[in-house]
């Protein structure tokens, strides 16, 4: 620490201190709580007066602003901020016996503010005084009994008695006790809380709360005589003008202030009301920005102006930007919170009312006011600063240079101008967002509408039943609503909405009384029917184009179809009713249906067909028509309830899910029951079609085996269980098992697979029960705040107890599926949340990642705690498949983002969801040691299935979750007998899987690079810690890495049990099959017979290799290995590696019948090695490079598989007919040597005794000589391979016996 010390004043000067000061708290201690000591023993370490004034007083500036920052219920970040800096100032004041003074905080004034205002900033206020006195219990001076201490506990007492305090303000309160060793129970409370004769005279410290109407009418309550003095005043108020400075922590500040009475001496200082509206609703124009100039306000008599009246053009532009900044931000916020809330209300009030034109205007009326009122408060301060800092910047550039004088000029020049026109420009963002609300809530009442229409059309009046019953049960005459129509009492509110519109001068129109429905609803020129309007043009445009296009084809009933379909479009287009819409999407999925067929000849005609029925499907998809998931249910409605004749188009249900256009999860119910057990043939066999088109195909990212999970398994009973199984069901289901997991994982039907699958199908849902939205919000917030609580407990088990009584309390805990929508929306929560910190490029990366661990970790400690109290501690079904279905959700949440996103997929949140738990759910517990094995399974599971192949957004995350040093030590160290190895190995098999098509073709761009660097390093990893899993999983691995990856296959191949000492393959006349090793078969823990297929070409391999027959095998061996006749691709390359393996062990067990060991002589003439003579012989150059390959994978360390084929590579190329093949051999010897080591060690014995053994005249040969350079290669590596002399002595009689 001295020496740290002395460091920073050798080169930091006096005059670069305060960046000290400022960068100690600001990027410090307001982030690492763990280092206030640390930080504070540094200051006193520098024993520098002035060092330590400047960052007390940088921490109380920043203090100041994060007490008048918005207090949002998302700003969870600030209030942690907020509350280190609380123990950060205590420390550097209180416990060094120095007071906080009044001057610069008020602690005791600021719990009564806080309390006055409201909950939310009582969540900002009590943590962050409790943390500022918990320094009280290391001062001599200020610890308890001392009075300014004990006043303050006595309002803490006080506050703790109120009923409705939140849980973790009341645990931080107990927690101060506890270190003061005081119990709250013998704390006399005090009754300042409930003085409210103090509100006149506060001096507020906190910012005004965004309950502005709330908060002032429970001030002026309070204050009769402050009332009748502003109902007194004419005047309207003015803003005081307050200023902050600007720092990370810089937010919009705005205290207001209440004209004094004219009889009254002394200003009174309270929340002001609003100003005075200046406009009526109509004076505004929104079409464009330029509808702000006819009522922009300049004051010609500011000196600014008579000095320098060119700048008044600049008023206009800086008013105009400001507007243009926030009107899109404010707009969505506010109209989303006015839109929830009215369609609640309005459904209520009007669920027995038959009109639907009255219900329309009243929901009309209340969201325009709404919209307005939110869209005030939320933009007014914020604008009124903006509009005056740019119109400041601007006069500063114009007036470069500008004097003191003229710099105040400027600044009361831009307050004016920011005063006389913040009104304006709030009533233009108001406007806005009253016209794009109008049209939203018709859209979200759009149902309702057309059931009351629908009612009237058959001649009855419309009714709901459950709300009919709902009120006569249980509400009081007074309030009950009444079949037939609300009553003009209730309507007397709606006509209030339509009267008094926030910000905008009062209307009374005659058309505003309570006979609505004798009026037509209003139907303003709304952004959002214009876009409507023109996807219908844009979608008839493009139809019309397609048919002149196929003008010249004779007319056939797709044609026609096509022009239907037009009419629909333009008939849609014409009504704008969603009644005529969803004709419109009906005709176009049973025309798709109906006409769609790859038979067809005319191929040009089908894909017109075809893309002008997905353009009316995707124009009703979007966003600002009637969205995906409204579209979607439909589209899925229609493929259910369609006719039989065609609801088995193959082709037609392909494009419809590849355009993502079916609601997965519905539309796989529906195929597993529709099959009847196996009595629909028909069903059976179209399941099987689509589930083999799209689980068996790995490049098909469109779905995955869990969008068809209930079919599957509908399958597999009926394969089961049927007497007569359709044809090629078995393979399929086979296929299936092979293709998704390769059979390493658990698939019980009902077991945690499913859990996990329907997981996954669940995380595509949106249409959750009304309110179940806010509620999680609600209790996610509550449960971070809870989560970094000190008095949360141990693991946080005391606030857990807490929250899970909260829960319940919220009706969340009643049902699974509120469960699973629960986990849903917190796992969404938190990803916005890191979506929208990632996005601000104002805050160091370090501080964005902090913000989101915030929330992210606690949302990771809530599910463990969730999974290891769920059931009882001997129930592990429970604790298992709840962490399935989590992690189900997880990943689908993840593929769902992915797929939305693309290239702006973040991987951050999920990477840290994943880890956290599985380090979490690894904790040395007897609660998690007893599901050990299965939380692993849960976690292979989950990665499997997000496999780079299904998310490639998501493969570096991924990578660095599989090489993470707890799960690979989970994995292959700590899980007795090995149960991880299988689930391990087939995680690293998705890996080469992905990365084999670029590796194959060479195309490494820096991503890929990236990930192949990876990959060789966490091999390197294996090989060093876990040989013997490499050693017993090699011909997997090798399978699935392409042929031209010699470095990565050496790395797998180099692999040898730790408990062998390998023998030096350099020591002269070393005798391989003397060792002790050689005779010993490997383990090898991969079915490779399997692989053979078709099961008659395993049966007459056998056949031959035990009685020389069929006689055509040989002949007929190489066009069962050949699939294509393209270059590069023409081989069944897997097919080709298990016959190479299986033929040399049945070779071995062959010899070692016999009582021989494998020998140049042994091997020879026998039926395994006539095929492997064949394959030389008869091969082209392709298929005999990928055969000789084969056997060179299994030249490995000391065993009787290296020696057998070590022997076969010699033999073949001692008895081979042509030069060719000998090249061929030595290629594929010396293409694995001439590489970075290791060197796998049956490689080098083999290619050694090739170059060494005279029998084999190596050197005679041409291809040896063929070229200097290839002359220099062989002999550099032959000098690599053997001793020098040895070398040079072989090479020498070669050379001579050529000549």
């Amino acid at each position: 620490m001295p020496q740290k010390a002395a460091e920073l004043k050798e080169h930091v000067t006096d005059e670069y201190m305060l960046w000290v000061a400022q960068y100690l708290v600001m990027k410090r201690a307001s982030i690492e709580p763990n280092f206030h000591t640390l930080y504070a023993s540094y200051v006193d370490q520098l024993k520098n007066p002035i060092f330590l004034q400047m960052v007390v007083g940088e921490t109380y500036r920043n203090i100041k602003v994060l007490l008048r920052s918005d207090k949002g219920v998302a700003n969870f970040s600030d209030r942690s901020l907020l509350k280190n800096l609380g123990h950060w100032i205590g420390m550097l004041t209180l416990a060094k016996n120095k007071p906080i003074l009044h001057l610069d905080v008020d602690l005791k004034s600021l719990l009564y503010e806080a309390y006055h205002k409201g909950p939310q900033e009582l969540l900002y206020v009590v943590p962050f005084v409790a943390k500022i006195l918990e320094s009280c219990a290391k001062s001599k001076v200020f610890k308890p009994p001392n009075p300014w201490t004990m006043a303050i506990m006595k309002v803490f007492a006080e506050l703790h008695q109120e009923a409705d305090l939140k849980l973790n303000l009341k645990f931080e309160i107990e927690v101060l006790c506890k270190s003061f060793q005081l119990e709250i129970n013998e704390i006399k409370p005090g009754t300042y809380l409930k003085d409210t004769s103090r509100l006149a005279i506060l001096e507020e410290q906190l910012s005004a709360p965004s309950h502005s109407k709330e908060l002032v009418s429970g001030l002026v309550s309070n204050l009769v005589t402050v009332a009748a003095a502003i109902t007194a005043s004419s005047g309207t108020p003015q803003p005081e003008e307050t200023t902050a400075t600007a720092n990370t922590f810089t937010t919009f500040t705005i205290t207001t202030a209440v004209p004094t009475p004219l009889t009254s001496t002394t200003p009174v200082s309270v929340v002001a009301m609003p100003p005075q509206p200046q406009f009526s609703f109509n004076d505004i124009n929104i079409t464009s920005l330029a509808g702000l100039a006819p009522h922009i306000s300049i004051n010609e008599q500011l000196g600014l102006f008579q000095a320098h009246p060119q700048l008044k053009q600049y008023v206009r532009p800086n008013i105009e930007r400001a507007v243009q900044e926030i009107l899109v931000p404010v707009v969505e916020r506010s109209i989303k919170i006015a839109l929830t809330t009215c369609e609640m209300i309005i459904k209520k009030d009007f669920s027995l009312d038959p009109e639907e034109a009255r219900m329309r205007a009243a929901a009309h009326h209340m969201v325009r006011n709404m919209a307005a009122g939110m869209t005030l408060i939320t933009c007014r301060d914020p604008l009124r600063i903006s509009i005056e800092t740019n119109i400041s910047k601007a006069f500063l550039a114009v007036l470069k240079g500008a004097t003191q004088p003229q710099k105040e000029l400027i600044e009361k020049a831009a307050k004016v101008l920011a005063q006389d026109n913040t009104e304006l420009a709030c009533a233009f963002i108001q406007k806005t967002a009253v016209e794009k609300a109008i049209p939203e809530m018709d859209k979200r009442l759009a149902t309702e509408f057309e059931l009351r229409k629908h009612a009237r059309s058959e001649g009855r009046r419309y009714c709901d039943p459950v709300v009919l019953t709902y009120q006569a049960e249980r509400m009081p005459p007074q309030i009950r609503l009444e079949v037939g129509g609300v009553t003009s009492q209730q309507m007397t509110v709606y006509e209030e909405f339509a009267r008094n519109l926030p910000g905008f001068l009062p209307t009374v129109e005659p058309s505003q009384h309570v006979n609505f429905i004798t009026r037509p609803p209003p139907t303003p020129q709304s952004h959002a029917t214009d876009e409507i309007t023109q996807i219908y043009d844009k979608i008839a445009l493009e139809i019309e184009n397609q048919l002149k296009r196929i003008m010249m084809f004779p007319s056939t009933p797709q044609i026609t179809a096509l022009h239907s379909l037009l009419e629909a479009v333009i008939l849609a287009r014409n009504s704008r009713e969603i009644v005529t819409a969803l004709a419109l999407l009906q005709k176009a999925v049973e025309g798709l249906l109906d006409g769609l067929n790859a038979m067809h000849t005319d191929q040009e005609l089908t894909m017109v067909f075809r893309d002008c029925h997905l353009l009316v499907l995707k124009g009703l998809q979007d966003q600002r028509a009637y969205g995906p998931q409204w579209t979607n249910k439909q589209v899925t409605r229609c493929l259910i309830e369609c006719r039989d004749d065609f609801r088995y188009n193959i082709d037609a249900v392909d494009v419809l899910i590849k355009s993502h256009l079916v609601n997965m999860q519905q539309y796989d119910l529906h195929l597993a029951q529709s099959m009847e057990n196996g009595l629909n043939y028909m069903g059976v066999a179209f399941a099987m079609q689509l589930v083999q088109r799209y689980c068996t195909d790995e490049k098909n990212n469109t779905s995955n085996e869990a969008d068809f999970y209930n079919t599957i398994e509908a399958l597999t009973r009926v394969a089961v269980h049927s007497r007569q199984a359709p044809d090629g069901l078995t393979n399929l289901i086979e296929a299936i098992r092979t293709q998704s997991d390769s059979g390493l994982f658990d698939r019980t039907p009902g077991g945690p697979t499913s859990m996990m699958h329907s997981g996954i199908s669940q995380a595509r849902e949106f249409d959750d029960p009304p309110g179940l939205h806010e509620k999680t919000e609600f209790l996610l917030r509550e449960w971070v705040n809870m989560y970094h609580s000190p008095a949360a407990g141990r693991d946080s088990t005391r606030a857990f107890s807490a929250f899970v009584g909260q829960m319940h309390q919220q009706g969340i805990l009643k049902t699974d599926d509120l469960i699973t929508r629960f986990f849903r929306l917190c796992t969404e929560m938190c990803v916005d949340l890191c979506y929208r910190g990632l996005s601000e490029a104002t805050h160091s990366p370090t501080l964005v990642r902090a913000k989101c661990f915030h929330t992210l970790d606690a949302f990771v400690r809530l599910i463990a705690l969730l999974v290891k109290h769920s059931g009882d501690s001997a129930n592990t079904v429970t604790k298992i498949n709840l962490l399935n279905k989590v992690l189900g959700i997880v990943a689908g949440v993840l593929l769902q983002d992915h797929e939305v996103r693309q290239t702006e997929f973040q991987q951050l949140p999920y990477h840290r969801i994943f880890i956290m738990l599985f380090i979490e759910l690894n904790a040395p517990e007897h609660v998690l040691e007893s599901i050990n094995f299965e939380v692993l399974t849960a976690f292979c599971n989950t990665f499997h299935i997000l496999r780079p192949a299904k998310a490639p957004g998501f493969s570096f995350a991924w990578l660095e979750l599989i090489s993470h040093r707890v799960f690979i030590g989970r994995m292959l160290a700590i899980t007795p007998q090995q149960r991880g190895w299988s689930m391990y190995a087939q995680l690293l098999m998705d890996l080469f899987k992905f990365l084999s098509p670029f590796l194959r073709n060479a195309d490494l761009n820096k991503p890929t690079q990236l990930l192949y660097k990876g990959t060789l390093r966490v091999l390197l990893v294996l090989l060093h810690d876990f040989p013997e899993f490499l050693c017993d999983y090699h011909y997997a691995f090798c399978d699935d890495i392409p042929s031209n990856c010699i470095q990565m296959r050496n790395l797998i191949l180099s692999a040898f049990p730790r408990n062998m000492r390998l023998p030096d393959p350099f020591t002269p006349n070393l005798k391989v099959d003397m060792l002790t090793e050689i005779t010993q078969a490997p383990r090898i823990l991969t079915s490779f017979a399997k692989k053979i297929q078709p099961k008659n070409f395993k049966k007459d391999l056998d056949s031959y290799l035990n009685t020389r027959s069929p006689v055509t095998f040989l002949s007929d061996l190489r066009s069962n290995l050949q699939v294509s006749n393209e270059p590069g691709m023409r081989y069944n390359i897997p097919l080709i590696n298990a016959l190479v393996l299986y033929v040399g062990t049945q070779a071995i067990a062959y010899i070692h019948s016999k009582g021989l060991t494998p020998s140049m002589s042994t091997i020879a003439h026998s039926a395994h090695m006539d095929i492997f003579q064949n394959l030389a012989v008869d091969l082209d150059t392709e298929g005999r490079y990928l055969f000789l390959n084969g056997i060179a994978n299994q030249l490995r360390y000391p065993n009787s598989h290296t020696h057998y084929f070590s022997c076969t590579l010699l033999y073949l190329f001692a008895e081979a007919n042509t030069e060719s093949i000998q090249e061929q051999i030595t290629r594929v010897l010396l293409e694995r040597l001439i590489v970075n080591r290791p060197h796998p060690w049956g490689l080098l014995i083999t290619f050694i005794e090739l170059i060494k053994n005279p029998s084999f005249k190596f050197w005679n040969h041409e291809f040896v000589h063929c070229a200097p350079e290839i002359e220099k290669l062989f002999e550099s590596v032959a000098r690599s391979c053997m001793q020098p002399k040895q070398s040079q002595t072989i090479r020498e009689q070669d050379v001579q016996e050529v000549h």
